[in-house]
Order: C-alpha cells, then sequence, then structure tokens
C-alpha cells in the first residue's frame, strides 16, 4: 500500500479540509511543513508567518518526531541503567558508576573552592589598589598647598 493509500485510508471523510491539510503534511514530514511555510512565504508573507507560529505553536518544529533521530542519549544514558543480565558485571558497573559520581562532585567542589579564590585575590588586589590611592591622594593634596 502506498503512503498516499495509507493517508486516505486512515483519514476520516468528516474532516475539515484544515485538518485534512495538517494530516496529509503531518504523513510525509517535517520537510513537507517547512516547504509549505516557505511557500507560504514566497506567495503571501502573512500565510508563511501563520504557518511558522503554528509549526512553534503546535511543536511541529521541535515535537517527538524530529527527536527520533537523536540515539547517542538513548544509547549512553538510559541504556547505562539497565541490568545486562550478569550480577558480578552490573555490581562492577553500579560501583563504577558510584565512583565516577563521587569523583565528579569532588572536582566540582575543587572548582568551585577554586573560583572562590580567585574572587577572594581579584577582591583583595581590588581593596588594596583602593587603600593605595587613598593614601596616595592626600599625599598629593599637601604638595600642591
Amino acid at each position: 500500500m502506498t503512503p498516499a493509500a495509507s493517508y486516505t485510508a486512515s483519514t476520516p471523510h468528516r474532516m475539515g479540509w484544515l485538518s485534512r491539510t495538517e494530516a496529509w503534511l503531518d504523513s510525509k514530514g517535517k520537510g513537507a511543513w517547512i516547504a509549505t511555510m516557505v511557500l507560504g512565504f514566497i506567495f503571501f508573507w502573512p500565510v508563511g508567518l501563520a504557518l511558522l507560529f503554528y509549526m512553534i505553536w503546535s511543536k511541529q518544529m521541535f515535537g517527538k518526531k524530529c527527536r527520533r533521530g537523536n540515539t547517542h542519549m538513548t544509547r549512553h544514558g538510559f541504556h547505562a541503567m539497565r541490568s545486562s543480565g550478569n550480577a558480578a558485571f552490573d555490581a562492577y558497573k553500579a560501583e563504577t558508576l558510584r565512583r565516577l559520581e563521587e569523583e565528579q562532585e569532588q572536582f566540582e567542589s575543587f572548582l568551585q573552592r577554586l573560583r572562590e579564590a580567585k574572587d577572594k585575590a581579584e577582591f583583595d588586589d581590588f581593596m588594596d589598589e583602593r587603600a593605595r590611592k587613598a593614601s596616595d591622594a592626600p599625599a598629593d593634596e599637601r604638595t600642591d598647598a
């Protein structure tokens, strides 16, 4: 069965022309939505603008369908927590993940202390410079008098 035939077979005839058009564009994918929007801008810009707002509002541009190509997180993020079926390996994996999280927390704590030390050093330099300028200013006033 062709995609057009499956579209017409699954689309009820009671739907309005806007609903049928939306269903047809959905069946063709995100590229059809973008092409329709571009054509709307070319022929009559308010139509293109209306389509752009509709696509953003209805999550056509940023919906789940658009994210299906991003398998990096599913490959490395969520599958890491699943059981492999081997209890020894799962225990090793859990211990390694716990150790890595602990090291990450320690490193973030170190970075925070480093930032605080840098901020304190910059503040101390500022205060020293300010005190130096304050002590130099009266000396200049005394020589002018």
